[in-house]
């Protein structure tokens, strides 16, 4: 049996090697920060390359649905979200790259709702799940649009967490990623003037999915 060769300390980089690396890399993340990831997530642009790129608008909007999502909980009674509707940042990201036993041991299960919401109505529905557990989901609307914030809340309380939101859509999909332990989902509302049937499906690893409000 053949056993691949053992590098030699020649072939292997230096000291000086590496750290020259780790510094590239450093600078690369902090540039990539400040002109793409600022300007598209959070509408920050400090060297004005995003407005040039038109990430500064996709952050505008991102900051508008959030704000129009945290006004609708505040009339529906829920608790303002405190962070702004986008994608999870980097450090929920390798969290939910560290899946906790409950996930690993959560049977996969599947659910078709249909939900009805009349004129500016507004319905919370949420799955229960571990920290790192996935669920798939599709959802689409018939008979008009609706405004939807995806976010979690942990469980026993606490901030909520803004995964995606955006206003005047028919369908979504993709996968849902539980970055902590607790209730994930959607809050959706009809801002049409005629009702709307929606259609949730969702498969995945949680134990329920239930209507919050």
């Amino acid at each position: 049996m053949y056993n691949s060769d053992i590098p030699t300390r020649a072939e292997l980089p230096s000291s000086a090697q590496l750290i020259k690396s780790t510094i590239i890399a450093i600078i690369t993340a902090a540039i990539l920060l400040v002109t793409v990831v600022l300007p598209a997530e959070y509408a920050i642009d400090p060297t004005g390359i995003g407005r040039i790129l038109k990430l500064s608008e996709m952050g505008e909007i991102k900051k508008q649905l959030a704000e129009e999502a945290a006004r609708d909980r505040v009339i529906d009674g829920q608790p303002k979200s405190s962070l702004p509707a986008t994608s999870p940042g980097i450090f929920a990201r390798i969290g939910a790259l560290i899946v906790s036993p409950a996930a690993a041991q959560t049977a996969a299960k599947s659910d078709e709702t249909v939900i009805t919401l009349k004129p500016t109505e507004g319905v919370e529905w949420k799955m229960t799940m571990a920290k790192g557990a996935t669920a798939d989901f599709t959802w689409s609307v018939l008979g008009g649009v609706v405004n939807y914030d995806m976010h979690g809340t942990p469980k026993g309380g606490g901030k909520e967490t803004s995964y995606k939101a955006e206003r005047g859509v028919s369908k979504s999909e993709g996968t849902l990623t539980a970055g902590f332990d607790g209730s994930h989902g959607w809050f959706f509302r009809n801002r049409g003037t005629a009702p709307v049937t929606i259609t949730l499906k969702t498969k995945g690893a949680y134990t329920d999915l239930k209507r919050v409000q």
